[in-house]
């Protein structure tokens, strides 16, 4: 068969790309067309997307791909983070620059709505773990200062649907990418109205709920004029990045018995459920319930993964001290084993000026003995997340009665091999770490979906599978690493 194509825009926390994946009837492989940086800007009210350039960057990437690939190429798709959003008036038009989550103004939110409303109801509506950034805490934050904007917004778009509208004119809210937002109820799909209202947040706003593989037509006139791109459709995927990126995990058909975690600047970790889990074990430790492909749910916890090692070498750079993640891989390899150790879901690291202060402060206030080099530093935050790692693989089985003995990791995570290999260490889990990028596999896979391409998740699963390498981990020294445990669980929340 002729070669077909398809356009993965996929908006990471510190770049973007534009990748073409291209399907040869047998094997699917993946190609980085275009890269671009994906930093929010800090106006004087917020730290807030930088919406227009990122849409710029998508078009470009776009144009680039056709005019590789022509004919070829069948559709394009959009996935980020979950929880920001944009809000649009009757004409279409943004109201106000998208908020960044980690704007600090979601924190007194959080606090104020919890205490309003109570943990058991927003629980009970939507069974997501409580994070300050989820949407509805942003929505709250608006009703204070901004409920104008509110009462006068014609349409809530989450992000990637702000860039699937304006490629088709179609505005519309995807399933998975929606149900990260603490405003849907899993069980039902639909938005958790009773909730929203009680938080005396609007409700006219809401847009139609649609599933993954949803194909919303043909690219606008406007983008063809700018890329060439006729006839190419516009799909929304797993919008959810990690929704994608479960969607390429690398399992046989029925195989339910594993951990997955998509592992990037957070490290989402969880199991594929046919139905949620929200009862008072689960709301007591803090799991979550979103939405997966083939109405699956991604009952999950949120970690603060590699974000501690990014913001580790960022401040190093600030000092005129420049490393790559290989190099800083390598020191933490040659640096003490358990000399310190962190909480990685402190909330002294979500979004510290300095992480090597936040983490010389939480040793220090531990008593422990504070790093000094960036060896130690590194060696204790990547310690620090296997041991978070095996916390949630514990409480995973204890909710689901499962044996889990294989944990999937996925994404760009898998190329830190230390890591993985402390991750199995911790757990005691074989551990399979590929493919790399699985975010934007997903993405295309479910374009393939689609199209009718592939029938199923299950066969592209195998598609997956026989398309992209693996690695496999098994677990060392755990005699040390229980001892390890027993004093990280002695200063983790």
């Amino acid at each position: 068969m002729a070669e077909k194509v398809y356009i993965a825009a996929d908006l990471g926390a510190e770049s973007g790309r534009a990748i073409a994946g291209k399907f040869d009837g047998d094997k699917l492989s993946l190609e980085v067309a275009h890269r671009f940086m994906n930093i929010p800007l800090r106006l004087p009210n917020a730290l807030s997307w930088n919406t227009g350039h990122l849409y710029a960057e998508i078009l470009s990437g776009i144009k680039t791909i056709v005019s590789t690939y022509g004919d070829g190429v069948q559709s394009v798709s959009v996935d980020t983070w979950g929880v920001d959003f944009g809000l649009l008036d009757k004409s279409g038009a943004l109201m106000t620059m998208p908020v960044h989550y980690r704007d600090k103004r979601n924190v007194l939110a959080f606090d104020e709505l919890r205490q309003k409303l109570g943990d058991s109801m927003i629980y009970d509506a939507t069974g997501l773990q409580f994070m300050p950034f989820n949407s509805l805490y942003q929505l709250y934050a608006m009703t204070k200062n901004q409920m104008d904007v509110l009462q006068d917004a014609n349409k809530l778009l989450f992000m990637p649907d702000i860039f699937h509208y304006w490629l088709s004119g179609v505005g519309v809210a995807e399933s998975t990418i929606a149900s990260t937002s603490n405003l849907v109820d899993p069980r039902t799909g639909k938005w958790a109205t009773d909730l929203i209202e009680a938080a005396g947040i609007p409700t006219h706003f809401l847009p139609e709920l649609v599933k993954p593989g949803t194909i919303l037509g043909d690219v606008r006139d406007d983008v063809v004029f700018d890329t060439k791109a006729s006839g190419v459709k516009v799909v929304v995927p797993g919008s959810h990045d990690t929704a994608s990126a479960v969607a390429a995990v690398p399992v046989a058909d029925g195989d339910r018995d594993y951990v997955f975690m998509s592992s990037g600047t957070w490290s989402l970790m969880g199991m594929e459920l046919d139905s949620p889990i929200i009862n008072a074990d689960s709301r007591r430790l803090n799991f979550t319930n979103e939405g997966g492909v083939e109405n699956t749910i991604r009952f999950l916890r949120n970690i603060s993964g590699l974000w501690l090692v990014q913001e580790l070498r960022r401040g190093y750079e600030r000092d005129g001290e420049v490393y790559n993640y290989t190099e800083l891989t390598q020191m933490a390899a040659e640096a003490p084993e358990f000399r310190s150790l962190v909480d990685p879901d402190d909330m002294s690291f979500m979004a510290p000026q300095d992480m090597r202060a936040a983490v010389a402060e939480f040793c220090q206030n531990s008593g422990q003995p504070v790093p000094n080099t960036p060896g130690q530093f590194n060696r204790a935050v990547q310690e620090s997340l296997a041991m978070r790692y095996r916390w949630v693989v514990e409480r995973l089985r204890e909710l689901t009665g499962k044996k889990l003995p294989t944990l999937h990791i996925v994404g760009g995570g898998t190329q830190n091999k230390l890591l993985c290999q402390f991750t199995a260490n911790a757990t005691g889990c074989r551990v399979v770490a590929g493919p790399v990028e699985a975010t934007a596999a997903g993405n295309v896979l479910i374009q393939m979906m689609a199209m009718g391409d592939v029938k199923s998740l299950s066969e592209g699963r195998e598609l997956i599978r026989r398309s992209f390498e693996v690695h496999e981990y098994l677990p060392k020294s755990q005699e040390k690493w229980d001892a390890a445990y027993e004093r990280w669980m002695k200063i983790a929340k």
